[in-house]
């Protein structure tokens, strides 16, 4: 075939050769002479809400407010640019030689340039190509809108339009048009809008909406009439149309959700992004957070954050990054939704899980709430009393510091950071050293995104639904490659719930005997020194997060979980769609277990009141109770004998719950049902549990004594338990005999610097000894 083509052009005349080979080259020119990207400008970041309502918009880098090509064109405003710019746009080729012709003779006539004869296809490309309009521009453009014509169809072409076709000021395309002039989207232009977008563009400098109205006006009925004698609209809807008042000056632009809009600019600069935001609820939301913003004012708290979850599809539905975004305060700019912030308590929640999901602990298990300092840390319960001892639930349900610390220790903190990382919080990027003990009371900071993502992932384990990252944009298919196995297991995941229902609301009633109430799963969090307050709640659709406090950090004496983010958080479960029916029980999960009545361990040799429970089967490698024991006791009841003595009196045989000397001194104070072992008979038995122990100060602790206000060295305190109230203590520091004390043990020491060891001996000749370190 290659042999007969170049045969044949050999016999040609050397003029046909020139011909052929001119011809050969100007088509390949024309076939490549069109851009494959016909525009070159920069667009504004556009974010829409998940129906596709606009929630606010960017400008784009040089200052247009220029939204993405869209890719069909209204029938409304179609018709009207058709109508008035070319009424065969359908008919021709991207020339209308008629046009041009028309064009020349009125030119020549009026002996200026009055008509350019364009059609909407070569004013596509001269929007593209943005020379100065000559002549040689003009057969210029001319060739390139029939190339075009070969490429795309005739509604691409008027996409092309009207995404770039000038309207006035820094307004260009007609989407940004139609909410700049109309407040409102480009689909839902009447009739006498459409018109007037449609004859913007035919002189958008000469007629705008503060000068020339009565020209604009003109030019837009005239349209309407042109629209009507073409019967496109009847005589009433043109009636209407013509009586409908220009708009009077611009209009601003959407802020809704506006923290997620910059956020989409930093991420998705110069894109349409349709986001998994409900704007309906957006809306709501922000009305709220503004209500309770201007509550928080009056103590000088200045910022809020509300982050809401549907964890059905794992999307946020609300976002509202902060309040007052339009004024310019300190802090108001910052999206605290992802700012790292000081967790407070929020994470106890994760802890207690994890525990319950390895097996080293039960739900009602009893915990350690008395004094204790670890290497110098020494954490307080809010309420900055001890109970000493408390169940694992009660002391999640009532956020207590000290039985959350020791559970961490137990637990290890190298294991709970990794558990916190791999549940979401990438915030956790310094080693577990670094956090040590503290990393369950705030010592580590984390975004109210990561963690209401978190909260939300336990949630949808109960559903049973994988976990995927949570997202604020629609995915534009399915994605199963995000899909992770799982962090949340759900019985571990029902038990924490279980104990989270319990927290008290901020309605202070009794929710569960007003049957309008659901259950809501929910914790709060106060950082150190009252700069952040947290409140994450779920229930089987939502999981809401609420941070309140400073965005620049500074701290208020009010600014507390439970009394500000709490609130907020409750309102808005009760604006969002309720959920009746609670998270239904994993089934084929949980075993039934004995378990001791008092300690929540699992029933020990003497155990005698009992409760069978459901437990993971985890939990059945848990330590049994180890807190009642046997006794021997006098007949009257008074005294404990040894069994030995039991054959020379009358004697009772029973078991007895007895706590740790510390655990017991605070334990008894709050309950008063509690029993101490009676002492032994004189004579007959001698105590085999040791009677008593330091509350203060711990085994291998570094005190630093205060300063007192003359300026001398102060004094440390140190204080022991023991269980007999009725024994003598005789102090001991360093072989050096100090003092004694009966009832309360309790004295007031002032050591030298250095190592120092303390002992105490009873009356009965037991002693105990402590080593501490004065710095």
């Amino acid at each position: 075939m290659a042999n007969r083509i170049g045969n044949y052009f050999k016999k040609l005349s050397v003029t046909r050769k020139v011909t052929l080979v001119s011809v050969t080259f100007l088509v390949t020119i024309y076939i490549f002479c069109l851009p494959r990207q016909l525009f070159h400008v920069s667009y504004s970041t556009v974010v829409a809400d998940r129906n596709g309502e606009l929630l606010g918009a960017r400008i784009a880098p040089d200052g247009q407010w220029r939204f993405p090509p869209r890719n069909t064109t209204p029938p409304k405003i179609r018709q009207c640019l058709v109508a008035f710019e070319d009424r065969h746009f359908y008919h021709h080729w991207g020339v209308n030689p008629l046009s041009i012709g028309r064009a020349i003779y009125q030119n020549i006539k009026n002996k200026r340039i009055v008509s350019g004869g364009s059609t909407l296809t070569m004013q596509t490309i001269r929007l593209a190509r943005n020379e100065s309009r000559t002549f040689g521009e003009k057969i210029i453009e001319m060739i390139l809108a029939t190339r075009l014509e070969f490429r795309a169809s005739k509604e691409e072409i008027l996409s092309m339009y009207v995404s770039h076709a000038p309207f006035g000021g820094n307004v260009v395309g007609l989407d940004a048009a139609a909410w700049r002039y109309f407040g409102h989207s480009a689909e839902e232009l009447s009739w006498a809008e459409s018109a007037m977008l449609a004859v913007l563009p035919n002189a958008p400098s000469m007629i705008h909406l503060s000068k020339s109205r009565e020209a604009l006006l003109t030019k837009r009925n005239r349209l309407l009439k042109q629209l009507y004698d073409q019967e496109i609209i009847d005589r009433s809807t043109y009636e209407l149309a013509v009586s409908e008042p220009l708009p009077s000056e611009p209009h601003p632009l959407p802020q809704t959700a506006p923290h997620l809009v910059t956020r989409f600019y930093q991420e998705q600069k110069g894109k349409y992004s349709l986001s998994s935001i409900d704007k309906g609820l957006q809306i709501q939301v922000e009305n709220l957070a503004e209500r309770w913003s201007n509550e928080f004012l009056r103590s000088d708290i200045r910022n809020l954050a509300i982050l809401v979850i549907d964890i059905r599809t794992n999307q946020a539905v609300a976002y509202c990054g902060n309040v007052h975004f339009n004024q310019k305060q300190a802090g108001n700019q910052v999206d605290v939704i992802q700012a790292p912030r000081s967790t407070g308590s929020i994470l106890k929640p994760f802890l207690y899980y994890a525990m319950l999901q390895e097996g080293s602990l039960l739900p009602d298990m009893l915990l350690p709430d008395i004094p204790i300092n670890i290497n110098g840390f020494a954490p307080q319960n809010f309420s900055q009393q001890f109970e000493g001892a408390v169940p694992a639930s009660e002391a999640l349900a009532r956020s207590l510091n000290i039985p959350s610390v020791t559970m961490l220790q137990k637990y290890g903190v190298p294991k709970f950071h990794s558990f916190l990382r791999q549940a979401g919080l990438k915030t956790l990027d310094k080693p577990a050293s670094h956090y040590g003990l503290s990393l369950i009371l705030g010592g580590a900071e984390a975004t109210l995104w990561d963690v209401t993502s978190a909260y939300a992932h336990m949630g949808r384990s109960l559903l049973k639904l994988p976990q995927t990252p949570c997202t604020f944009l629609l995915p534009t298919g399915r994605d199963d490659k995000n899909r992770t196995s799982s962090v949340f297991q759900p019985g571990a995941v029902w038990q924490t719930f279980n104990a989270l229902i319990e927290v008290n609301r901020p309605e202070e009633i009794d929710w569960k005997s007003i049957p309008s109430m659901h259950p809501v799963a929910w914790k709060t969090g106060t950082s150190y020194g009252f700069r952040d307050a947290w409140a994450v709640g779920v229930t089987p659709r939502y999981a809401v997060g609420v941070w309140v406090g400073n965005a620049t950090g500074e701290g208020k004496p009010g600014l507390v979980g439970a009394r500000t983010a709490g609130p907020v958080l409750f309102d808005l479960f009760n604006l969002l769609p309720s959920s009746p029916n609670w998270f239904e029980r994993p089934s084929d999960i949980f075993v039934e277990a004995e378990v001791c009545h008092l300690s929540g361990h699992l029933k020990g040799r003497f155990c005698e009141e009992t409760d069978t429970v459901l437990i993971l089967p985890a939990g059945l490698k848990t330590e049994a109770c180890p807190y009642h024991h046997p006794v021997t006791l006098s007949a009257d009841g008074t005294h404990r004998i040894y069994e030995n003595c039991a054959d020379t009196e009358p004697a009772i045989r029973q078991s007895w719950f007895t706590l740790p000397p510390v655990w017991e001194w605070y334990y008894k104070q709050h309950h008063p049902e509690y029993q101490p072992l009676p002492p032994f008979k004189p004579g007959c038995g001698e105590d085999t549990m040791h009677p008593m122990q330091f509350i203060y100060p711990p085994m291998n602790a570094r005190i630093t004594l205060p300063r007192q206000m003359d300026g001398n060295k102060g004094f440390m305190t140190v204080e022991l338990a023991h269980s007999n109230p009725n024994t003598i203590i005789f102090w001991h520091l360093d072989e050096s005999y100090l003092n004694q004390t009966q009832d309360f043990h309790k004295i007031s020491l002032q050591p030298s610097p250095g190592k120092h060891s303390l002992t105490a001996v009873d009356s009965e000749g037991n002693s105990i000894s402590t080593t501490f370190f004065v710095e």
